[in-house]
């Protein structure tokens, strides 16, 4: 099985973060499958929608390279998911996202799920993805974390730092455990990359979910259920599938001139 693993960054700006996390990634995979992480250029490097908009339409036409390259599977490893359903309808491979994967699996570790935001700029596009999943009632709560520039990232090889902003972390999500929050979920995958090292991590009984294996492991299995059951995305509405020829200009065309 060959999965193509879609970043937001590329080579040059994420080399260190993509050695911990094809780390990660290989640690759970199945035998046998293949997980290639491939970048963006010029990568996500501010956080706003106009960003996302612009990554997308690369991560779609990354989409269609995948498929047309023989990948079993594309997963979007950005918790925004941008482009998450454009792909889907422009490809027959199964399309996962690591938010939306996230957001799923919490659901059935919990009744009440809070979304932890790393960046504020991004809190409006979180808040458009609940309500894109239909997930208001399951995620009544978007709540905020503040580090330093550079702190998650260097807790990825630093135990000293892990055990600073994993204390932080504890110590700030603790209110809202004990008013009623049953799943605590990163919004972003450097810092679910990080807490990844901590087994089993929770905040007074309230799992800290970690999509990075999450997403890989639905993939894997969407791979299996489509080669077993012939179980596939949906054609009738949301994912109907364009002509060959309007994928093609989309390809060809990238500044609609």
């Amino acid at each position: 099985m060959r999965i193509w693993y879609q970043s937001f960054v590329d080579a040059e700006n994420g080399a260190a973060y993509w050695r911990h996390l094809e780390a990660a990634l290989m640690a759970v995979a199945d035998p046998g499958t293949e997980v290639d992480i491939r970048g963006i250029t010029p990568h996500d490097s501010y956080a706003h929608s106009l960003v996302e908009f612009r990554c997308a339409r690369e991560v779609i036409c990354n989409a269609m390279r995948a498929e047309a390259e023989g990948y079993d599977a594309f997963v979007i490893g950005h918790f925004q998911d941008a482009g998450l359903y454009e792909c889907r309808a422009a490809v027959d491979i199964p399309v996962l996202g690591l938010g939306e994967a996230s957001l799923l699996q919490a659901c059935e570790l919990g009744q009440r799920i809070g979304v932890v935001s790393f960046n504020r700029r991004y809190d409006p596009w979180f808040r458009h993805q609940i309500r894109k999943y239909c997930l208001e009632s399951r995620v009544p709560e978007l709540l905020s974390m503040r580090f330093e520039p550079g702190q998650v990232m260097e807790a990825l090889s630093s135990d000293e730092m892990l055990d600073t902003i994993a204390a932080k972390f504890e110590d700030e999500m603790r209110d809202a455990v004990d008013a009623g929050l049953d799943v605590l979920v990163p919004g972003g995958g450097i810092p679910m990359l990080a807490f990844n090292r901590l087994h089993a991590h929770c905040v007074e009984g309230a799992p800290v979910l970690n999509g990075v294996p999450v997403v890989l492991k639905r993939a894997e299995l969407a791979v299996r259920l489509k080669e077993m059951t012939g179980l596939r995305v949906s054609r009738s509405g949301e994912f109907v599938q364009p002509p060959p020829d309007i994928l093609q200009e989309f390809i060809e065309n990238p500044k609609g001139l």
